[in-house]
C-alpha cells in the first residue's frame, strides 16, 4: 500500500487529496469520487497528477502548509 498526495486542479481552484491506494491506477480511480463527497456541484476537473508517493509505515504522513 502507499500514501499517494495527489494534486487537483479545478477551473476555479486548486486542492491535494491524500489517500491510500495499493496502486497508481487505483489511486486515480477514486479520486473524482473523493472530489464528489465534497462539493455539492461537481466541479470540472482540469488536470489530476501524483505530486508525492510514499510506503506505508508507522508515522507516515504529508504536511501541507496554507497557502
Amino acid at each position: 500500500m502507499f500514501l499517494y498526495k495527489i494534486e487537483i486542479e479545478m477551473e476555479d481552484t486548486s486542492a491535494h487529496l491524500i489517500l491510500l491506494a495499493e496502486t497508481d491506477e487505483k489511486a486515480f480511480s477514486v479520486v473524482e469520487s473523493h472530489v464528489a463527497r465534497h462539493y455539492i456541484k461537481m466541479p470540472v476537473l482540469k488536470s489530476v497528477a501524483i505530486v508525492e508517493k510514499k510506503r506505508t509505515e508507522a508515522g507516515s504522513g504529508y504536511l501541507i502548509p496554507h497557502q
